[in-house]
């Protein structure tokens, strides 16, 4: 069986932490030994690498053709065009991808189905691309795509056409099936797998003997939506010996920085910057929580990374999340989504600790092998011309 992956969201050597979570489901998917992959990833158009640029020219620079995790990857070129952008980018990453599908099939990688990942612009334009090479697809949706997206009105509208023209749709948690049946698709071509967690990379280490107080991590990229600013602010009604270590870059960082400074908390937050999966490790095995204060998310990776690391988490109680942090040891989920409330997951988890252990148990339960089989099921089927494969 051969699958073709399509998303805008797909590392590359230059931002290898860009959409690693989608790699890491299609790495264990190929793990398998019963597909064989190729990726299209398209990336911005930008004219120069000049570093003035910033993350434009690090658009630039991403290679055309390369090579990640033994598959080959193409990076086509998409125009974004400022203002009308939003409204016209499933087109325009349509109309760029075409042609590095067609050298694939002209290659002879005549795959049974587009897997697409992240609903919008990116399922929208894989659904285009679908009728227009006569091949079936499956989008996945994960977070926002549906939870955000879907607030605008001509977005909403595509969206809902990509739901009704794709031939399945899975989600990464219930909560998002819940939200994709209320636009309209019939609930038996939805299908909710979860991601794993990979067990080998995220794993106990010791800690150092004689650690005082009490750490926290946030890990994520440094926007509103993550939240970070609702952690920094549970500092000062937090005791003294609590410190927190945010690993993570982007646009919010120096908003935090002066947050921290205004509130008199600078000395017990360490920005530790963008860190690349093997390096988090040693930061998740450090650390005595993970907090994160999202006030949206799908399946929140890091949350399984730190629990099978042996750390428990606070998080806030947000679509998917609940469905992973579903035992006390795991951790504790916020009552509010406020700086108070995460002062009060900590104060909560940290007056009845569970034992590291335990957590690492529990996050062995969400390995990649359940979430493998079900694509298999879901892809097979599509290729046999069988139809949709439905596990609710």
């Amino acid at each position: 069986m051969k699958i073709l992956t399509f998303s805008t969201l797909f590392p590359n050597s230059v931002k290898p932490g860009h959409g690693i979570f989608v790699e890491t489901r299609l790495r264990h998917l190929a793990a398998s030994g019963r597909v064989e992959s190729r990726v299209v990833a398209p990336v911005p158009w930008f004219p120069s690498r000049h570093p003035r640029f910033g993350t434009w020219a690090a658009w630039a620079a991403v290679p055309k053709q390369e090579q990640r995790i033994g598959i080959e990857v193409a990076h086509p070129r998409y125009p974004v065009l400022p203002r009308i952008g939003m409204n016209v980018a499933p087109a325009l990453l349509a109309a760029s991808s075409r042609a590095a599908i067609g050298r694939l099939l002209d290659e002879g990688f005549d795959f049974d189905v587009i897997d697409a990942h992240y609903f919008y612009p990116d399922g929208v334009a894989a659904v285009m691309l679908g009728r227009y090479f006569n091949k079936p697809v499956v989008i996945t949706a994960r977070g926002s795509d549906i939870t955000l997206l879907p607030n605008y009105r001509l977005p909403r509208r595509m969206i809902q056409w990509a739901a009704a023209k794709a031939d399945h749709v899975i989600t990464v948690c219930n909560a998002l099936r819940d939200e994709v049946i209320a636009l309209g698709v019939a609930p038996e071509r939805v299908t909710s797998l979860r991601n794993g967690v990979d067990l080998a990379l995220f794993h106990p280490a010791p800690r150092p003997a004689q650690q005082h107080g009490f750490t926290l991590l946030a890990v994520g990229h440094l926007v509103p939506v993550k939240g970070q600013e609702r952690i920094i602010g549970a500092l000062p009604l937090l005791p003294d010996d609590v410190r927190l270590r945010i690993a993570g870059d982007g646009p919010d960082r120096a908003k935090l920085v002066q947050l921290a400074q205004d509130l008199g908390v600078a000395g017990r937050v360490d920005f530790l910057g963008a860190v690349r999966q093997p390096e988090l490790v040693q930061h998740y095995n450090q650390a005595d929580a993970l907090v994160l204060a999202s006030s949206r998310e799908g399946w929140a990776n890091v949350l399984l990374e730190s629990m099978a690391c042996g750390t428990p988490v606070v998080a806030s109680r947000v679509y998917g999340t609940p469905e992973v942090v579903a035992a006390p040891e795991a951790g504790v989920l916020m009552n509010e989504l406020s700086a108070r409330g995460v002062a009060e997951g900590v104060q909560a988890l940290r007056a009845s600790y569970p034992d590291r252990a335990a957590t690492r148990r529990y996050a062995e339960r969400f390995s990649w092998d359940d979430t493998t089989a079900g694509q298999l099921a879901i892809f097979g089927a599509l290729a046999r011309g069988a139809g949709a494969y439905c596990h609710a």
